[in-house]
């Protein structure tokens, strides 16, 4: 265990304790978890019960989480614990997001012990990822310090929802983030997310003035694949930068979630509504090479052809820039 940061004290007399960590702002007492089960109250103190506690780890295409403008066709070490802030009914992670610390199995692995690991394999980076990593707070931040004095990168796959003071405290230390954008309806976060999206929009606006960013949108038929949907997020998106990467994932009945699997043409079309304004469009969870290749966001021409996570480059010069106009693509 290690103390929390980001909590106070809100009843002295009870012992009750608030977490600052999450929107969530949950009210804990003695004894007790919060919603994310991760962090307990002791003697009317906060501790995180995960860190170091590595639930997942191992190396992945960096394409798999999915960045496709960041280091692509590297391989990354990527670390996941248990816990999370939401409970999403269609998660595909539910064995490790909606666990309890005494329920999983888990190995020690130290921040000194995490980079020896990805300079073992020459991974360029960390990727925090599989469960929540912004639960695993205290982790992630002595890990990414570390990994910064040791020339390595850090990278976030997270749902995004967390308190300004921690995120921003955090930023300087990250080099890439995917943030995934589940709907652009506060009820659907509500409902099947016992979350809230304002906070996510929130960490998007300002994770991108700090470090690289791409935006995952699960598209569920029925529930946020309408066209009217997909253009006000995507509106909204543009208002930021058009530059900014959007994937469109297939979903397929997972957990609590036996809706069919999202239908080929309806990924074509938010993908269609979406180069009215955004650079780079992708559609994920499907085996479909153009629908995954990345054309230079200014001239046009092909520069990176994907097959699943293989990639073949055939413009993209070695500084990340379009090999016959110029255009930055990529961070490398």
């Amino acid at each position: 265990m290690k103390k929390a940061m980001f909590y106070e004290l809100f009843d002295k007399d009870k012992g009750i304790i608030k977490c600052l960590l999450c929107p969530k702002e949950c009210l804990i007492k003695k004894g007790q978890v919060g919603f994310c089960r991760t962090r307990e109250n002791i003697n009317s103190k906060l501790y995180s019960l995960i860190y170091s506690k590595v639930s997942s780890y191992g190396m992945d295409p960096i394409e798999k989480k999915p960045l496709y403008h960041f280091y692509p066709g590297t391989m990354v070490l990527s670390l996941g614990t248990i816990g999370c802030n939401f409970t999403c009914a269609f998660c595909q992670n539910w064995t490790i997001s909606q666990a309890n610390i005494k329920d999983v199995q888990v190995e020690e692995l130290s921040p000194e012990k995490a980079i020896q690991l990805a300079l073992k394999n020459n991974s360029p980076a960390i990727c925090y990822t599989y469960s929540e990593p912004l639960i695993w707070y205290e982790y992630v931040l002595d890990t990414a310090k570390l990994a910064k004095k040791n020339k390595l990168k850090n990278i976030l796959v997270t749902n995004g929802f967390i308190n300004r003071e921690p995120l921003v405290k955090l930023l300087p230390f990250i080099d890439a983030m995917n943030i995934d954008l589940k709907s652009f309806q506060n009820s659907f976060y509500q409902k099947y997310s016992k979350g809230s999206l304002s906070p996510v929009l929130r960490t998007i606006e300002i994770s991108r003035k700090y470090c690289h960013i791409e935006i995952t949108n699960l598209i569920i038929p029925g529930l946020n694949d309408s066209e009217d949907e997909i253009k006000e997020m995507v509106d909204w998106i543009s208002s930021l930068s058009e530059g900014i990467p959007l994937h469109f994932s297939r979903y397929f009945p997972c957990y609590k979630m036996d809706i069919e699997a999202t239908p080929i043409s309806t990924l074509n079309k938010a993908q269609d509504i979406a180069q009215g304004k955004l650079k780079y469009v992708y559609v994920g969870n499907i085996w479909d090479e153009e629908a995954n290749t990345t054309h230079c966001g200014n001239c046009k021409k092909t520069l990176i052809k994907r097959t699943g996570y293989n990639i073949i480059n055939v413009g993209l010069e070695k500084d990340g820039k379009c090999k016959f106009c110029g255009e930055k693509i990529v961070c490398l």
